[in-house]
């Protein structure tokens, strides 16, 4: 595979509606949002969607979700320990090696990046092997301000007391949080430099655009109904070098999008336009 040797930029609009894209836990699991109102899904959020999408389309991933373990480790340090090319390094790899190796075995690991600690025989002769990823995703935030709806809930089983005593649970009561309708943005970018670093190449660049144009294909839950989230437009720019004119801050403000009222609660209620930037022109994909 061709190691990539062009800079790439990209933005991604996505719709909710009637979901929780992103709940926080330290709020009662309530959308998250920011302190002027403003709805935030977190970039690791992104990343997990983004690793359960390549692992559907049979990549190795290394940082796996628990209900998604497909290889029978329960922890990192399981997989990374059971992992055959790593173990022929030996309890002392060479530092290279070992990031040459674990970018080469996981398709995360040489886009997103990882740090490997391992343990040595006698205390302080441990090993961290730092490994930055090319690819980087911002925080997603929405447009205009989201409204936030929460409905009471029953469970229709009792958890621990017996209602034919007239006892009655109290956790059999419970709130489900949801944004009405929110239209969010966030942007990324795949820097050459990193890439020639971990072996990610323009195939692999490939599948993370194919991965975000269907990033919530598979994800559907309670929180998340099929079809309550949507990715609407894909702008993936491809410089023509390695280290273009353009700022990834610069491209990514070429994206404007305006409510076209007070209240908007559909996709058609906003306006979208792309500025445009001379020998650089995006490809879209619209859903």
């Amino acid at each position: 595979m061709a190691v990539l040797e062009n800079k790439i930029d990209f933005s991604v609009v996505l719709t909710v509606k009637n979901a929780n894209p992103n709940g926080d836990p330290l709020n009662g699991n309530r959308p998250r949002e920011s302190y002027d109102g403003y709805g935030e899904i977190s970039d690791v959020c992104i990343k997990r969607k983004i690793r359960n999408r390549l692992q559907d389309m049979g990549e190795k991933i290394f940082v796996q979700s628990d209900d998604r373990c497909d290889d029978g480790c329960g922890s990192l340090k399981i997989r990374a320990d059971n992992n055959e090319a790593l173990n022929k390094l030996g309890k002392k790899p060479n530092r290279e090696e070992y990031l040459k190796t674990a970018c080469k075995e996981w398709f995360d690991v040489r886009a997103f990046g990882q740090v490997f600690a391992l343990k040595g025989e006698t205390k302080g002769s441990g090993l961290s092997i730092p490994i930055r990823g090319p690819v980087s995703i911002q925080m997603a935030q929405s447009v205009s301000p989201i409204d936030i709806c929460t409905n009471k809930i029953t469970s229709s089983v009792n958890n621990d007391k017996d209602i034919f005593k007239g006892e009655l649970d109290s956790n059999r009561m419970g709130d489900k949080h949801y944004v009405d309708f929110g239209l969010y943005v966030f942007h990324g970018s795949i820097n050459v430099q990193l890439a020639e670093k971990t072996g990610f190449s323009t195939e692999d660049a490939d599948k993370i655009k194919l991965a975000l144009e269907t990033l919530f294909e598979n994800d559907c839950s309670s929180a998340r109904p099929e079809g309550s989230m949507e990715i609407r437009r894909v702008y993936w720019y491809k410089h023509d070098c390695k280290t273009p004119k353009y700022t990834s801050a610069k491209v990514h403000r070429l994206l404007h999008i305006e409510p076209l009222n007070d209240r908007p609660k559909c996709f058609e209620d906003f306006k979208i336009t792309v500025d445009a930037l001379e020998g650089l022109t995006p490809e879209v994909f619209e859903s």
